[in-house]
């Protein structure tokens, strides 16, 4: 009778979730990922809406800093859409589809610095000076506090499951939510102390933070990837704090 070989574990596969006798359950795992998903159609509503008032808005009062805000509304609502997409059917269980994934939410944050950046810039060569917004004003302060709460959420979620294309679409919530702060800094400056070169400035700043966060992403940095490029499954304090 020949010898039954057992399989070799080695600890990163014990760290995976849904590996059989890893740290996460196959039950574990589906629960995870109904809620990420449950998660991720809220934003699309949300960002559905919100997408659609401040781009309204930033078209009649003419701020930049909210028509980026209204885009990065529809930017989010894609990375939502993509995550939704990974945790469907069989792609459900494929590391491809969840390294697919991470690739196009990094694009995602791609897609909302070119255009904010050469926009502000446009706006402070020309002196072009917003019109109050408290239609914004609102939106972004509504913004401010719902975005944090699907934020962390995400990536609490996006640690648990390795998953950095969830992780990745809870930074963009976090990142609107910084949006949302400084627009409404912005909106309230101009408005208040009539300080038109606040909105264009925020916008930049914007631009940049999107550049910086969707790089992390790509690269799989702050989550709890198995695939990414700067070595093997890690965690850090960004995406994996409970």
């Amino acid at each position: 009778m020949s010898a039954i070989e057992l399989p070799v574990i080695t600890p990163d596969a014990r760290a995976t979730p849904g590996f059989p006798g890893g740290s996460t359950s196959d039950r574990q795992r589906d629960r995870l990922v109904r809620r990420a998903k449950a998660l991720s159609w809220l934003s699309l509503a949300w960002m559905t809406v919100e997408g659609a008032v401040a781009i309204t808005a930033a078209l009649a009062s003419g701020s930049i800093a909210l028509l980026g805000f209204g885009l990065d509304s529809a930017i989010e609502a894609l990375a939502s859409v993509i995550v939704i997409w990974r945790f469907t059917g069989p792609r459900r269980l494929s590391d491809r589809a969840e390294e697919r994934a991470q690739r196009l939410v990094a694009i995602s944050f791609f897609l909302l610095a070119p255009y904010v950046a050469q926009d502000a810039l446009r706006a402070l060569i020309a002196g072009d000076h917003p019109a109050t917004s408290w239609v914004g004003i609102g939106l972004s302060i509504s913004s401010l506090i719902l975005m944090p709460l699907l934020g962390q959420a995400k990536q609490r979620i996006g640690s648990e499951l390795g998953s950095a294309a969830t992780a990745g679409e809870g930074t963009q919530n976090m990142l609107c939510a910084y949006l949302a702060a400084g627009v409404l800094v912005g909106l309230l400056l101009n408005a208040v102390f009539g300080l038109w070169w606040a909105d264009p400035v925020i916008a930049l700043a914007i631009a940049g933070l999107a550049v910086k966060e969707g790089r992390e992403t790509w690269r799989g940095e702050g989550c709890c990837a198995p695939f990414a490029s700067t070595g093997p499954r890690s965690c850090d304090e960004h995406c994996c704090a409970p």
